[in-house]
Formats: structure tokens, sequence, C-alpha cells
């Protein structure tokens, strides 16, 4: 039988399975049911950023900006050279009408990464 951890008793095998089917989820736009099983596998592992990021992007994708925030805030102080985690927090701040604050993660994104979504977002020749 399989050790159980933490108070949610249920094992670590499950929690990579939530994992995975919230990733899932998420592909085909289920942002609501991908926190959900994002939810449980953080209570049980806080300091899995991997997890946050991707709540955080559910959060996005359902338009609930302040918790989207928050993960992304997280996330970035834990790996502050997420270019991907600066891009998408700059996407919500812009969703929050937040101009200032998105032009700044935009440029740190694109500083961190050259992607060609990040450069164009940073619009650093404005």
């Amino acid at each position: 039988m399989p050790e159980i951890s933490g108070s949610t008793g249920r094992s670590p095998e499950t929690h990579v399975i939530d994992f995975r089917a919230a990733e899932q989820l998420l592909a085909v736009r289920d942002a609501r049911g991908a926190v959900k099983l994002l939810d449980g596998v953080i209570a049980a592992h806080p300091e899995n950023t991997a997890a946050r990021l991707l709540r955080a992007r559910a959060f996005f994708l359902a338009a609930q900006l302040r918790p989207a925030e928050l993960e992304f805030t997280i996330v970035l102080e834990r790996e502050p050279d997420n270019a991907f985690a600066h891009f998408a927090l700059a996407r919500t701040y812009e969703r929050q009408a937040r101009p200032d604050q998105a032009k700044r993660h935009f440029r740190l994104a694109a500083a961190l990464d050259p992607n060609p979504e990040y450069l164009k977002a940073a619009r650093f020749d404005g």
C-alpha cells in the first residue's frame, strides 16, 4: 500500500496524477477543473512552483485576475528569472488596466528570454 502523506490522505503519486490531469484540463480550457485539482496538490506541496504556475495560468484563463496575479508573484519570488512568469504576470496586469506594471514585466521577460512574442510585447521602441 502506498505511503500516505499530509493531512489530505492522498499519496504523492496521486498528486502527480492530479497535476498531469490539471495540465490536460487546462489544455482543453477547463480552468475551473484544473484549479480544483491543483488546490489539493498545492495544499499538500505548497513549495511546488510548477503547480503554482499551472494554477496561475488556470486562474488567468478563468479571468480570475487577482488570484492569478498572486500565484505569478509567488512563482517570481521563488524564480525571479522565470521569463514566462514575468510575461504572464504582465498579461495579467494588462487585463487589469495596469499598463506601467505590465510594461515592466514584459520588458523583464524579454530581457530574460529573447522570445519574439516577449520582445514584441516589451515594445522597446516606444
